[in-house]
């Protein structure tokens, strides 16, 4: 029997359920990636994720060639190109770990029709998640709503089921290559319609199987306060790596709970906040499939502060925002870690959010999309799901009356400027009493800094303390209509 494994954001050969059945039930396996040629040409990602994309496909690729089988690509329309695939090749199955996203759940479900119209078999698996909607359900078979329930019935869900890691496939060797002709190399960037740019991370399994084991042997275990200094490598940074599947959750979680039983410093209390955070992707991950609209609008109808409308201002306050030209340090440190890099430290990223929406009033739909075309890690129900917590629309969203304040964040959680000198050169000399607000430094302060606000390093686009009183003002105002 000849199968296809239809890759996707699965990018490993670990704990690759799809794969693993494969080999278990085939003579012959055909791994096959399609480049999403609309996709690629909606300009929705940047190339920072292109990139980091194609590495960890070219990592696989040598992998897989290792063991004597070549992973094939193609490129166009994904329904066409696997259907077109399975004809060619005649494949007698297709297997394909399930994405849960609305338009690829639609898309998956087209290829699912092409192919039983050509005698195809389909087999599909859970992945992208640990325990997927249909696992996680309330009282009475109602998807839930809040965190803390979820939380609760994820633990007993995992205590009961004891979600297994899949080895590599003992089978996958020369023996299960299918006779096929060579593939030409992969595209590059460039040829996908997209730069070539230095990645600020390295992409692939092996580099993700080994900042999982420097994250579960030091810092992980400091983990509860390390993950809110941004100027410290106190966080996993594994987000992209869960993002194309280079690393599985289940993996993750079962090298964090075998932590706990190891001697030396070992901190429970921080091992399982980081567990916490990777069930907060199962939870958002189900309330994009149990509540589909909350892609394209609020999770809840509720009265909020509207957004500034559009026009010259909003669009002046937006690109200040974007080029982390805002006058406000750690606000604009995270928008260059963004653009520069490709990813932002998880707490900058709540405090500029909470800038854009309650500071500029600027519609929170705009970041979230920002968010998507810059980020590697980007993932549209994580993200969604933080954007609407920051805007007091979403499930267990942040009351509305909660406003970063992003000079004290900064003085909080950057006391000594570190992380905003590293990407606001402007204000490297800015001593460190000053480095919150330079905007209060003297003339005299200035000139010895080498640092003149409004023209090194700019102005406050607003004023924080007018911003959110006009802000809460509003807010009353809604609730009030």
């Amino acid at each position: 029997m000849r199968g296809i494994v239809w890759l996707r954001r699965d990018l490993r050969l670990h704990d690759q359920p799809a794969l693993t059945a494969a080999c278990e039930e085939c003579d012959e396996v055909i791994p096959l990636f399609v480049f999403d040629e609309p996709l690629l040409h909606s300009d929705e990602f940047g190339s920072a994720w292109v990139n980091f994309m194609l590495g960890c496909l070219q990592e696989l690729a040598s992998s897989l060639a290792d063991r004597g089988i070549i992973l094939q690509w193609r490129r166009g329309d994904q329904v066409e190109q696997v259907t077109q695939a399975a004809r060619e090749w005649k494949a007698d199955v297709v297997y394909w770990n399930r994405d849960y996203e609305p338009g690829t759940i639609e898309r998956d479900r087209l290829v699912q029709q092409q192919l039983a119209r050509l005698g195809v078999a389909v087999r599909t698996f859970k992945d992208h998640v640990v325990f997927e909607a249909a696992e996680i359900r309330g009282a009475t078979g109602e998807p839930l709503q809040r965190y803390s329930a979820y939380r609760t019935r994820w633990w007993t869900k995992w205590h009961a089921t004891k979600s297994a890691v899949q080895s590599v496939p003992a089978s996958l060797t020369k023996t299960k290559a299918a006779p096929l002709p060579v593939i030409r190399p992969l595209p590059t960037a460039k040829e996908l319609g997209y730069d070539l740019v230095d990645l600020a991370f390295e992409p692939g399994e092996r580099q993700a199987q080994k900042r999982l084991r420097w994250f579960i042997d030091g810092p992980i275990h400091s983990y509860a306060h390390g993950r809110n200094l941004p100027a410290i490598d106190g966080s996993s940074q594994l987000s992209l790596h869960f993002r194309f599947g280079t690393l599985s959750p289940r993996t993750a979680i079962h090298a964090a709970l075998r932590s706990l039983a190891k001697g030396g410093r070992v901190s429970r209390s921080d091992v399982m906040t980081w567990v916490d955070e990777l069930i907060w992707r199962d939870f958002f991950q189900q309330v994009l499939t149990a509540f589909p609209h909350v892609a394209t609008g609020p999770f809840k109808a509720v009265s909020v502060p509207p957004a500034r409308p559009p026009g010259s201002e909003r669009d002046r306050l937006f690109r200040a925002w974007c080029e982390g030209k805002t006058g406000y340090p750690l606000v604009d440190a995270g928008m260059r870690q963004l653009n520069q890099t490709g990813w932002m430290h998880n707490r900058v990223r709540m405090v500029v959010a909470s800038f854009l929406i309650k500071d500029l009033r600027i519609d929170w739909q705009s970041g979230e999309q920002y968010f998507i075309r810059h980020l590697i890690d980007a993932d549209v129900a994580a993200n969604n799901g933080n954007w609407q917590w920051c805007a007091s629309t979403g499930t267990d969203a942040m009351p509305g009356y909660r406003i970063f304040n992003p000079a004290l964040q900064s003085k909080r959680f950057d006391a000594d400027g570190i992380y905003i000198r590293r990407y606001v050169p402007e204000l490297a000399r800015v001593p460190a009493n000053r480095i919150h607000e330079p905007h209060l430094m003297s003339p005299d302060e200035q000139s010895r800094s080498g640092c003149h606000i409004g023209v090194d390093y700019a102005a406050p686009v607003v004023d924080h303390r007018q911003a959110r009183q006009e802000y809460l003002d509003l807010g009353k105002q809604q609730v009030m209509r």
